[in-house]
């Protein structure tokens, strides 16, 4: 289905997280490597998620009450959180804190790979990847910040699987 143009890269982008129940968002740039014309996409093997405090010395998160921390990439600005079946929805996670119980992070789709096989990844045609990420009702001490890294490689796709991840995307628009 592809041709890999690259090893794999880290691309990476930092979000903070400062009011409850008001989505923050942050985009990644992939106009330098996504080429139309040459039938050039991203590959996303890997989304990892990294929570921190108010600042990278004083990274620990201490929590008053519980709740949660949501982020999302989709490949579409859809303008707040989506549902798992939105075929926009590259890979979410969640820092879930219990105060009783203590923080834990999970991450839901690690990227969603509907592929043949974990080589497969996900395959982006879209110029930007969005960041959306929620505060819900958790009352931390300071700001959340949280550092998305996406793992990613450039590919070349045939012309026939370029046009229908890029009507599959355009249809997702809708």
């Amino acid at each position: 289905m592809a041709t890999k143009k690259t090893s794999m890269f880290t691309l990476t982008e930092r979000i903070t997280i400062s009011a409850i129940d008001t989505p923050t968002f942050a985009t990644i740039d992939l106009g330098s490597y996504v080429d139309v014309g040459d039938r050039q996409a991203i590959q996303i093997h890997s989304v990892d998620y990294i929570f921190q405090g108010a600042t990278a010395a004083t990274s620990t998160l201490a929590s008053l009450a519980n709740g949660q921390t949501m982020v999302q990439v989709t490949d579409l600005n859809r303008g707040g959180l989506v549902f798992a079946n939105d075929r926009a929805l590259i890979s979410s996670g969640v820092l879930s804190v219990d105060v009783d119980a203590g923080i834990s992070q999970n991450t839901d789709l690690y990227p969603d790979n509907f592929g043949k096989g974990s080589d497969d990844g996900r395959f982006v045609v879209n110029d930007s990847l969005y960041i959306t990420a929620l505060l819900d009702q958790t009352s931390f001490t300071s700001d959340v910040n949280v550092t998305v890294r996406v793992n990613a490689s450039i590919v070349t796709l045939s012309q026939k699987d370029f046009m229908a991840i890029a009507i599959q995307s355009t249809a997702a628009d809708n």
